[in-house]
């Protein structure tokens, strides 16, 4: 509980540091970081692309470094400490290339809803394991799958405007996470 309400806490700070930087912002860079905000996949110069790839390569290193550390933890920390891990380094090791691969994706593509909250889930589901080493790759190639349905979809194929990704992603992952949710639920009773 106290994890949920320090979250809370840290979206209002960050959203009045937003709405005062918003507030001194011109109309031009108020304009971009609307823009920014819907999410997009096309406004990353060939430049951009190969920085964003180094992050992201070394977010996934990083991950595949720790991988038979988070099959360990899927039995508790006291199993994984009885294997010889590392707690303290390992989570640290967790929290960078977590950082490094949401960081990079949202610094470049702006902030995308329900992939990566959706998508190790249908990962999951379809391949029924929770081994990491067939999970990750899986939720790689989903999400990426997934990410360029939906930016298909958001370009209105036959026209010149394009929906926000954002919108898109929302309505495909709001009701599989609420699918989630109602599933564990139900299983629990």
């Amino acid at each position: 509980m106290a994890i949920l309400i320090i979250g809370l806490m840290f979206g209002s700070i960050t959203s009045a540091i937003v709405s005062v930087l918003s507030y001194f912002s011109k109309s031009e860079q108020l304009r971009q970081y609307v823009f920014w905000n819907f999410g997009s996949l096309g406004d990353v110069s060939w430049q951009q692309l190969q920085l964003f790839a180094c992050i992201i390569c070394a977010g996934i290193l990083f991950t595949i470094y720790v991988l038979k550390a988070l099959n360990a933890f899927l039995l508790g920390e006291n199993y994984a400490r009885s294997l010889g891990i590392d707690i303290k380094k390992t989570r640290f090791i967790i929290i960078i290339a977590t950082s490094l691969l949401a960081g990079g994706v949202t610094a470049f593509a702006g902030p995308i809803a329900f992939i990566g909250l959706a998508v190790p889930h249908m990962a999951k589901q379809l391949f029924k394991t929770t081994n990491h080493t067939i999970i990750l790759p899986a939720t790689f190639f989903i999400g990426a799958i997934l990410m360029l349905l939906c930016d298909t979809i958001a370009q209105l194929p036959g026209s010149q405007f394009s929906l926000p990704i954002n919108a898109i992603t929302s309505l495909i992952g709001a009701p599989v996470v609420i699918w989630l949710l109602v599933r564990k639920r139900k299983m629990i009773f």
